[in-house]
């Protein structure tokens, strides 16, 4: 008697500091990873950037490594899905497959003293229209300003041969050998020209910006067409079954489905993505940096979310590990943040990149204070896991005051999602539980592949996909709520003294105030 051979997708994550690829189980479950780190270079305090070469040539390792297992474990791939960071963006030319520029990355805030200016005139339309205000980076008007001064690009364009997109069309363009000039509605959301009512470009901000409408993608659905891999990319012929921006599909695997029902991925930067239903939620009120996005848009229909995100936490770790110095590596700061045990007196703000909510000021930059000569290593790292904490709290307090009423599950991902301390942290501030879910690590890859698998008929629906993982384990907070309201306090003070000195572009939270976008994003889960 033959065993029963084993379904699976091939399914690739592509973060901002990393690239992975796994076989996704009929069972929910994931193969042992494949992975590769990237680099991520930043010539200035502004711009950061990345190799759109290496990218793709780490898919391909990371991918045919994937394949290898699945030969060696007689396993059937029916389909190949794919996760990306969002809004980071690159031009090529579709003649000889070669990028024209760097990736620019989704931190990247080179326009946003220039977009400020156009807030009086475009915010509350591209609110209506688009879910998110003018912002602090425009993927579409960095595209118009390289065709303008990049020569190459320009001659590309001239000739008929210039294409662009973001990370995900890029590889969905290289899998297909250029048959498929693709977005996906959550990645073309991210890049902030996507309307809301027509799941198309939102035409009058594309031609305001003066992105050549000729170079734009397609916007099709995340299950959408996307076509097939070409044989020569990965040996084999596979139908590309989904593709998403990374923390719509972790909101797929860690289980939030219903309205009301979110999720926080702690990856490059934290993100906080609520369900919000089938139609663009109304704003109760502007909150800064909480976005309206498509959750995921699947044969023709949308599931809408709302999303509030801190741009730099795990890079912040990585940072004062790799940078500073301070910490060997992030996991020896998440042990020693468990040694110490009283109350912190450090407090960290991880604004390396600008802050976002409750305060949208892009120029704000980190602090750490309340040392003393008594501050040890624990106290300092567990006074970095509260600052990653509290920022979650800001973000939950703005989503849910957008939504007008509260969160009703809150389940948790991501790398730094690991630490007990972090989790335990999350749920003393917000005062309520939070799940860690099982397999959080690897959410944006299996999310994906889940939506993807449907499609093939691997389940009969993303929660089905989702049921047979273990429960998820619970964070119940400890903090007595005279205790909750007085930490929660120290830290709006320290926020509020912090715009003082943030500089012009610095925005308390207020009505009429609304923030800048947040995808991309690696990381992401990445």
């Amino acid at each position: 008697m033959t065993r029963e051979r084993l379904r699976g997708v091939l399914s690739i994550d592509e973060g901002t500091t990393g690239t992975r690829a796994a076989v996704v189980l009929g069972d929910g479950g994931t193969a042992p990873p494949a992975y590769l780190p990237l680099s991520v270079r930043s010539p200035d305090h502004l711009r950061v950037e990345q190799d759109a070469t290496e990218i793709w040539a780490n898919t391909v390792r990371v991918c045919r490594e994937a394949l290898d297992w699945a030969a060696a474990h007689r396993v059937e791939i029916t389909g190949v899905s794919v996760s990306t960071q969002r809004a980071t963006v690159l031009l090529w030319d579709t003649v000889t497959g070669s990028p024209l520029s760097q990736a620019v990355v989704w931190q990247d805030r080179r326009y946003a003293a220039r977009l400020r200016e156009w807030e009086p005139e475009w915010d509350a339309h591209l609110v209506e229209h688009t879910g998110r205000p003018v912002g602090s980076r425009a993927p579409l008007l960095w595209a118009a300003e390289e065709v303008a001064g990049n020569a190459a690009a320009r001659r590309a364009h001239g000739e008929g041969r210039l294409a662009f997109g973001s990370i995900d069309t890029w590889l969905v363009w290289k899998l297909t050998g250029g048959a498929r000039h693709v977005m996906s509605a959550t990645n073309a959301v991210a890049a902030g020209a996507y309307d809301l009512r027509t799941g198309d470009w939102h035409e009058p901000w594309v031609e305001f910006l003066g992105c050549p409408r000729d170079v734009l993608p397609e916007i099709v659905d995340d299950d959408g067409d996307f076509g097939a891999t070409d044989p020569s990319v990965l040996g084999v012929r596979l139908p590309i079954l989904s593709v998403m921006g990374d923390q719509h599909a972790a909101m797929i695997a860690l289980g939030a489905h219903r309205p009301g029902q979110a999720t926080t991925v702690h990856g490059t930067g934290t993100f906080l993505d609520a369900v919000a239903g089938d139609r663009p939620p109304v704003h109760r009120r502007q909150v800064p940096g909480v976005l309206t996005l498509v959750g995921w848009r699947s044969r023709g229909t949308s599931v809408f979310s709302l999303e509030g995100y801190a741009s730099t936490t795990g890079s912040a770790m990585r940072w004062l590990c790799e940078e500073i110095g301070l910490f060997d590596s992030p996991a020896q700061l998440a042990e020693l943040a468990r040694e110490h045990t009283g109350p912190a007196r450090v407090m960290f703000l991880p604004a390396l990149a600008g802050l976002r909510t409750p305060v949208w000021s892009p120029e704000a930059t980190g602090i750490l204070t309340g040392l003393s000569l008594s501050t040890t290593r624990a106290e300092l790292a567990r006074g970095i896991l509260n600052g990653f904490a509290h920022s979650v709290c800001d973000l939950l307090e703005g989503v849910e005051e957008v939504m007008g009423r509260p969160v009703t599950d809150l389940f948790c991902g991501g790398g730094l999602a690991g630490s007990d301390v972090l989790m335990s942290g999350q749920a003393d501030l917000i005062g309520r539980p939070v799940r860690r879910a099982r397999d959080h690590e690897t959410a944006s890859l299996r999310g994906v592949a889940y939506l993807g698998g449907v499609r093939a008929g691997l389940w009969p629906s993303v929660s089905a996909a989702v049921a047979g993982l273990q429960a998820a384990p619970v964070f119940e907070p400890t903090l007595s709520e005279a205790e909750r309201l007085e930490a929660r306090a120290a830290w709006r003070d320290l926020l509020a003294r912090h715009i003082i000195t943030a500089g012009p572009g610095a925005r308390p939270p207020g009505p009429g105030s609304p923030g800048p976008e947040p995808d991309a994003q690696e990381e992401s889960t990445s």
